[in-house]
C-alpha cells in the first residue's frame, strides 16, 4: 500500500514541477524577454502534464505490487502512455518552435510578402512531414513493445522489400500527392495565400497539406482539390513573383466623346484613390466598333488583385457619372439611316402616289386611274 502511496505523490510532485515551469515561463521577467515562452505554454502545458505524469507513474511502478499477470498488464500500459505522451510533447514543442517564426512572417508585408508567403508554406509541410514521420516511429516503438512482435522483427525486415514493393502499390495515389506537395512547396510553384485561377474560379490558397489544396474562393466557398491536380493541370498564379495586380475596365461611348477630356478625369479620379499605387495607369482606343461606337481601355495598377477589383469597381462608376453628366450626348446609341425617297424603287407606295397626282393633274375622272384608286380624302392608295 505505501509503494501506491509513493507513486501518487510522486506523480502530484511531478505535476506541480510542471506547473512551476509553466508559471515561470508566463511570468514578465521570462515571458517578454523569451519569444519562445508564449508558444511553449500555449502548446505544451497539457502533453508536459501527461508526460510528466505517466513517466513518474512508470518509473516508480513495479510488477510486484500486483499481481503476475495484472502487474505486467499495467506496466506494459504505462509503457505504451509514456510513448504516446512523449510523442505528443514532442510534436507539440516542434510546433511551438516554428510558430514563432510562422507569426513574425504573417506580419510581413510589401516586398518581403512573397518570400514570406513561400517560408510559411514549406515550414507547414516540413512540420507535417515531420509529425507524420515521429508519429509512425512511435507507433513502431510501440508495437515492440509486444515479446510477439519483437520476435517478427528479423522476418519483417526480411521480407521489407516486398512489403514495399505492396504498400507502394496500394498507396500510389497518396503517396503522388505527398510527393506533390513536397515539389509544390519547394519548387516555390504554389503559396499560402496566392492568388489563383483554377477551373474558372478565382480564390486564394486558405491551406496546402501533402495531400490536398483548400482554396478560399472569392464568396467565401471552400474549393478543395488533390494535390496532384496542381502539377498536372495548368492554373494562373496572379502572385507568382508578386502581388501587384493590373486591372482594365472596358468603356463603349459615342465617337463624339472627348477622350483627352476622359484620359485627364481618369488620372485626376486615380490619384485620389487610396487603392491605386501610384504606377501604372492610361486610357487607349482599343477598336472601333461597326455600330458607330468606339471602345476605351482604361488600366489601372492596385497592390493585390482584391484592391485592384474594388478600384475596377469605383473607377467604372466615376467614369460613367463623368460622361452621362458632363458629355451626355456621347452615350451609347444606335444609328438608323433611311433612304431618300427618290431612291424609292419605282411601284412601290411614294411612286404611286406621285402617278395617282399627276394623272389627276392632267384633268383625269375620279375613277382608278394606273392602278390607283382615290378615296373621298383625295388621298390615293394601292389597289
Amino acid at each position: 500500500m505505501s509503494s501506491w502511496i509513493i507513486m501518487i505523490v510522486s506523480v502530484a510532485a511531478a505535476v506541480v514541477a510542471v506547473e512551476v515551469v509553466r508559471r515561470v515561463l508566463r511570468s514578465r521577467l521570462i515571458g517578454e524577454k523569451w519569444v519562445l515562452a508564449g508558444p511553449l505554454v500555449r502548446r505544451c502545458t497539457w502533453p508536459g502534464f501527461a508526460t510528466a505524469a505517466v513517466a513518474t507513474a512508470h518509473t516508480i511502478y513495479e510488477p510486484n505490487m500486483a499481481t503476475v499477470s495484472v502487474g505486467q498488464g499495467i506496466d506494459r500500459g504505462l509503457s505504451l502512455a509514456m510513448i504516446g505522451c512523449a510523442t505528443w510533447l514532442v510534436i507539440q514543442a516542434a510546433y511551438a518552435v516554428t510558430d514563432v517564426v510562422l507569426d513574425r512572417l504573417i506580419t510581413v508585408e510589401g516586398e518581403g510578402n512573397r518570400r514570406a508567403r513561400r517560408i510559411r508554406t514549406q515550414i507547414t509541410l516540413v512540420r507535417r512531414v515531420a509529425s507524420a514521420v515521429i508519429i509512425v516511429v512511435a507507433l513502431g516503438a510501440m508495437l515492440f513493445t509486444f515479446p510477439q512482435v519483437r520476435a517478427l522483427g528479423a522476418g519483417l525486415l526480411a521480407s521489407a522489400g516486398i512489403a514495399g514493393v505492396v504498400v507502394g502499390i496500394a498507396a500510389q495515389s497518396t503517396l503522388g500527392n505527398m510527393l506533390a506537395g513536397l515539389q509544390l512547396a519547394f519548387s516555390d510553384a504554389l503559396r499560402l495565400d496566392d492568388v489563383v485561377v483554377v477551373k474558372g474560379e478565382w480564390g486564394r490558397i486558405e491551406e496546402l497539406s501533402l495531400t490536398y489544396v483548400v482554396l478560399r474562393l472569392w464568396d467565401e466557398r471552400r474549393l478543395v482539390l488533390p494535390v496532384s491536380y496542381f502539377t498536372a493541370n495548368p492554373f494562373e498564379n496572379w502572385t507568382r513573383h508578386s502581388s501587384r495586380v493590373i486591372g482594365h475596365v472596358m468603356f463603349r461611348v459615342d465617337w463624339s466623346v472627348p477622350v483627352d477630356e476622359l484620359r485627364a478625369e481618369l488620372y485626376r479620379a486615380l490619384r485620389e484613390h487610396p487603392l491605386w499605387d501610384q504606377k501604372d495607369w492610361t486610357l487607349q482606343i482599343t477598336d472601333t466598333l461597326p455600330n458607330g461606337l468606339l471602345e476605351l481601355r482604361a488600366l489601372m495598377s492596385a497592390a493585390d488583385s482584391a484592391s485592384a477589383w474594388d478600384l475596377k469597381c469605383d473607377m467604372r462608376e466615376h467614369m460613367v457619372a463623368f460622361v452621362r453628366d458632363k458629355y451626355p450626348e456621347a452615350l451609347p446609341r444606335f444609328r438608323v439611316e433611311t433612304p431618300p425617297p427618290s431612291a424609292t424603287v419605282p411601284g412601290t407606295l411614294t411612286g404611286l402616289m406621285g402617278a395617282g397626282l399627276m394623272s389627276r393633274g392632267l384633268g383625269g375622272d375620279s375613277g382608278e386611274k394606273d392602278g390607283v384608286r382615290e378615296r373621298g380624302d383625295d388621298r390615293p392608295e394601292p389597289v
